[in-house]
């Protein structure tokens, strides 16, 4: 590649800076190692590159819920009320090459079949404490510049889908975890011991 780079600059009598050349012969110097010189190197598109990108495809088109078939071909499923990090735990999960789904639980909304049809150690609850979720929703609305008074951050309605959240949780039989003031890397920490323990 620099071969050809400076032919072609010779060529049309550009001049010519190697902005890299000297930074690599003085890490070659200092480290005693040779530059392999292969280009793509860093960013290899082998099978694990290609199977996180896969995985980031399936946790675009199957969040919140967009498409419930989804969840038979998913490595797992994250379910909780709106405000529980769903989203970015699927993101994160899918830079780790896992296919997560998510569906939010909403208490005027039946829960899709598919949901009941998957083995339950697939599935991953995320509850927190109502006072949390409260100071979530309520920084949340500010920030779309919408009422804090909305009955979507009032304290009865959150009482309300965490109760109606628990049941579904409890129906399933499925892992259940606290994510009140947890960042979402531990919550994934914490998904992928189990989901690796029981793989």
């Amino acid at each position: 590649m620099e071969n050809h780079l400076l032919e072609a600059a010779a060529k049309y009598k550009l001049p010519v800076i190697n902005i890299l050349g000297q930074i690599i012969t003085t890490l070659s110097q200092v480290t005693k190692t040779h530059p392999r010189m292969e280009p793509g190197i860093i960013r290899k598109l082998d099978e694990e590159y290609f199977r996180k990108v896969d995985a980031v495809d399936f946790a675009v088109k199957y969040d919140d819920g967009k498409d419930p078939r989804g969840l038979l071909y998913a490595d797992l499923v994250v379910i909780g009320v709106s405000r529980t990090s769903k989203t970015p735990l699927c993101m994160y999960l899918a830079h780790k090459r896992i296919r997560a789904a998510n569906i939010p639980l909403v208490p005027e909304v039946v829960p899709p079949e598919e949901l009941y049809s998957i083995p339950s150690n697939k599935i991953f609850g995320l509850t927190i404490k109502p006072e949390n979720l409260y100071q979530i929703r309520t920084e949340r609305l500010k920030s779309l510049g919408l009422k804090e008074n909305a009955d979507y951050a009032s304290l009865e309605r959150i009482h309300k889908e965490l109760e109606f959240a628990n049941k579904i949780m409890d129906e399933l039989g499925c892992h259940v975890i606290d994510v009140t003031n947890r960042a979402v890397e531990e919550t994934a920490s914490k998904v992928l011991d189990i989901y690796n323990k029981e793989e």
